[in-house]
C-alpha cells in the first residue's frame, strides 16, 4: 500500500509518500480501505519529536479517519466488508489501508460522507468534552475561545453558542476574525494589544469573562488574568510553546481554576464514543453545528498540508485523501 512515512524527525520536508507493506488483520481488528483522514497539531507534535512514538521508523502519521470495512477478522463482530465506518483514536491512519480494532470503530450513518467525518470526529469529541466535561458551559455564561478561527476553536465557539453562552474568540489576523464571526463569536480580538484587559471590558461588570479554554500554552497567565475571580481556566493545548508554571497560591488567592484536558481521559469506552459521535452527527443535522468545508491535500501532498497547519494561515480542518 501507499503511505505518508517519515523515518527522522523534523520538518514537513522529512515527509515521504512511499509504498510500504500492508498491515496484517488480525483477531478483533478490521482492515479498512481509508476514503479521507484528518491532519491534527498532535501529528505535527509526533513529526518533530514532541511526542514519544512507539516501535521504528518508517513511522506513519495519522490518527483519525473514515473508510469503508474491507476485511474483518475474527471476533470483529458485527462488522462486515463494505461496511462504512469510522475512528478518531487508531494509529497510522496516513495511509490507504488502516488496522482498525473493534472497540475503536464508529458505524458512519449514510447521510455522514467520510469527508465530514474525518472532518469532525477528533476535533469535534474535543470540542465535545471541553465544554461537557472539562468545564460544563450554562446558559449565561461568558466563553473566551483561543484559536477561535481553527478547527476546534470553531466547534467549541458553536457549542458554547448552543449552551446559551456568549463567546469571545482570539484570533491572529484580520481573516481569521471573520472565520470566527462566522462560527457565531459575539465579539473577536486579536492576540496583538492587550486582549487579556480587552477580554475583561467585554465581560458583563468588566470583571472576567466565566472560562478561557487555552489551546496555545504561551497564553496561559493571560488567560488567568482574562477571567473572573472563581473562574476557570482550561488549558488543552500549546500550539504558541509550552506555558508557564503556576503559582499555587494565585489559585489560592483568586479562587481560580485551572484544569487539563486529555481527550482520551473522557473517552474511554466503545459506547462513549459512539455516543459522542451521534450527538456531534445530529447537530450537524439539525444545522446546530456546522463545519467550515475542509481544506483537502492528497496523502502525496502531506508535507505541504503540514506546512500549511503549522503556518497559522488555515481555518477549520484540514483532511488528507487517498
Amino acid at each position: 500500500m501507499k503511505a505518508l512515512v517519515f523515518e527522522q524527525f523534523g520538518g514537513p520536508e522529512v515527509l515521504a509518500y512511499k509504498e510500504i507493506p500492508a498491515p496484517e488483520l488480525k483477531p478483533g481488528t478490521v482492515l479498512v480501505r481509508l476514503k479521507a483522514a484528518g491532519l491534527n497539531y498532535a501529528d505535527i507534535y509526533r513529526r518533530r519529536g514532541n511526542y514519544h512514538l512507539a516501535g521504528n521508523p518508517p513511522y506513519i502519521l495519522g490518527y483519525e479517519g473514515a473508510g469503508i470495512v474491507e476485511e474483518a477478522g475474527a471476533d470483529a463482530a458485527g462488522l462486515a466488508p463494505g461496511d462504512r465506518i469510522a475512528f478518531c483514536d487508531v494509529p497510522h491512519a496516513n495511509a490507504e489501508l488502516v488496522r482498525v480494532p473493534v472497540e475503536k470503530v464508529i458505524p458512519l450513518p449514510a447521510d455522514i460522507s467520510f469527508e465530514t467525518a474525518a472532518a469532525v470526529l477528533l476535533q469535534g469529541m474535543t470540542a465535545h468534552y471541553l465544554t461537557q466535561d472539562s468545564y460544563k458551559v450554562q446558559e449565561g455564561d461568558e466563553v473566551l475561545v483561543h484559536a477561535a478561527a481553527g478547527g476546534v476553536g470553531q466547534l467549541l465557539v458553536q457549542l458554547a453558542k448552543r449552551q446559551g453562552a456568549r463567546v469571545l474568540g482570539l484570533v491572529s489576523s484580520e481573516a481569521k476574525r471573520d472565520a470566527a464571526r462566522a462560527a457565531g463569536a459575539d465579539e473577536v480580538l486579536l492576540y496583538s494589544g492587550s486582549w487579556a484587559e480587552a477580554a475583561k471590558s467585554w465581560s458583563a461588570g468588566g470583571e472576567g469573562v466565566s472560562v478561557a479554554y487555552d489551546s496555545v500554552g504561551s497564553t496561559l497567565m493571560d488567560s488567568f488574568a482574562a477571567v473572573r475571580t472563581k473562574g476557570t481556566v482550561v488549558f488543552y493545548g500549546m500550539a504558541g510553546g509550552d506555558p508557564a508554571f503556576v503559582d499555587p497560591r494565585m489559585l489560592m488567592d483568586t479562587s481560580k481554576t485551572l484544569t487539563g484536558g486529555d481527550l482520551w481521559n473522557h473517552v474511554t469506552s466503545r459506547e462513549d464514543r459512539i455516543r459522542r459521535a451521534d450527538e456531534l452527527f445530529g447537530w450537524l443535522r439539525d444545522g446546530s453545528l456546522k463545519l467550515e468545508t475542509p481544506r483537502a491535500f492528497s496523502l502525496a501532498e502531506g508535507a505541504e498540508a503540514h506546512r500549511l497547519l503549522e503556518s497559522r494561515r488555515s481555518t477549520g480542518k484540514i483532511i488528507l485523501l487517498p
